[in-house]
């Protein structure tokens, strides 16, 4: 008999998580037919995708009012789907405001919720754990101690792994990498990765830019990489970057383990990425800057004081983190050429990020979630 998932992933890392998902469900379970709210990667994994997520990736509370009327018709047609064909199991990965808002109409209407990646309540408003318990029938989470948080709380919770483990890695080798991108061997490279929000590269690419022209104005041999997310197409990224030709930017829309594995240091924003270059072991900087209200706000909710995923599960500073007003391009030249030239520095930044792939644990995170997934599907 088929059965029917129905997936809602919001933004570029969510869509490569739910899609890896979705390639050892269908090894599992053949006859399972998937539809998604998500991008490329979960279409090129099998997935019908209902809704693309591409304009969907926004971040803080200002810049969702803003996005309010296209954010809510996508979460009005999800709502609809769950209603009307009431798939056998919604999986939830991350994007969770949104998310949180789906998983309550699907338990109203008796849908299996399955939260993959889920809220990190341990972080900010951490009270809401409470209100999950009512809203959704597993939680799978990707740090161990997250398991004893939800624990306490009553909310049905599995430890799955951390996906990263597995998939950050390069396709191939870093000098094939370099040739193809067209990269000098003999020249140290910087990445820039902005982020996959049209919010976030609004804000954070213009600080990288001036970053990047200072660090070149004292390294002119150094070269530049850009990240461009999948969710945003490399002619916008590229026309925000007009009047830094001189840069001599590399655009690059691939893989984007591909593209960090040729970097001697990264400038990151904040989130999911900054794991990434931990899990590579890529010694970086990261720059977090939202709207001056929606950090008001969000900071007086915090429960912890790190933003970097890195330096969290580390629980303390590896990795140097310039948010909101300290996000200043001297400052975070200083520091990148810092982890480019300082090798005592560099190596004892390398050791740490590689105790936090150690603190990570166990690799075959996406087959384990499509394992628990496939349990639900069947009970």
């Amino acid at each position: 008999m088929t059965q029917n998932v129905l997936i809602s992933a919001g933004e570029a890392s969510g869509d490569l998580h739910a899609a890896n998902l979705v390639k050892e469900l269908k090894r599992l379970n053949p006859e399972v037919e998937v539809a998604a709210m998500g991008g490329e990667n979960l279409r090129a994994a099998g997935a019908k995708v209902v809704i693309d997520c591409a304009d969907l990736a926004v971040m803080g509370l200002v810049e969702v009012l803003l996005n309010y009327r296209k954010l809510k018709a996508a979460l009005n047609k999800m709502c609809e789907i769950v209603i009307e064909q009431k798939p056998d199991l919604l999986i939830l990965v991350d994007y969770q405001e949104f998310n949180m808002k789906l998983a309550e109409t699907a338990k109203k209407h008796g849908v299996k919720v399955l939260f993959y990646i889920g809220p990190q309540v341990w972080a900010w408003r951490s009270h809401r754990v409470y209100k999950m318990r009512e809203k959704i029938d597993m939680m799978a989470v990707l740090f161990p101690f997250e398991v004893d948080f939800y624990t306490k709380a009553n909310v049905p919770v599995r430890f799955v792994g951390n996906p990263l483990v597995d998939e950050a890695k390069a396709s191939k080798s870093k000098l094939e990498l370099l040739a193809e991108y067209g990269l000098d061997e003999s020249s140290k490279v910087v990445g820039l990765l902005p982020g996959s929000r049209r919010s976030e590269i609004k804000r954070i690419l213009p600080i990288q830019l001036e970053t990047a022209k200072r660090l070149k104005n004292k390294q002119p041999d150094l070269q530049f990489v850009l990240a461009v997310a999948s969710t945003i197409s490399k002619q916008e990224i590229e026309s925000q970057c007009t009047g830094y030709e001189d840069l001599n930017i590399h655009f690059i829309q691939d893989i984007p383990y591909n593209v960090m594995s040729v970097c001697d240091s990264l400038m990151t924003a904040s989130g999911t990425a900054t794991l990434e270059t931990g899990l590579m072991g890529i010694p970086c900087a990261i720059t977090h800057k939202i709207a001056p209200l929606s950090y008001a706000i969000l900071r007086r909710m915090m429960t912890i004081d790190k933003v970097g995923l890195v330096n969290i599960v580390a629980e303390k500073s590896i990795v140097k983190e310039f948010i909101q007003n300290d996000a200043k391009p001297e400052t975070i030249a200083q520091e990148i050429n810092r982890t480019l030239n300082d090798q005592e520095y560099r190596n004892g930044m390398i050791s740490e990020l590689n105790k936090v792939k150690e603190k990570l644990g166990i690799s075959g995170g996406s087959k384990i979630v499509a394992e628990l997934a496939q349990e639900m599907l069947v009970n």
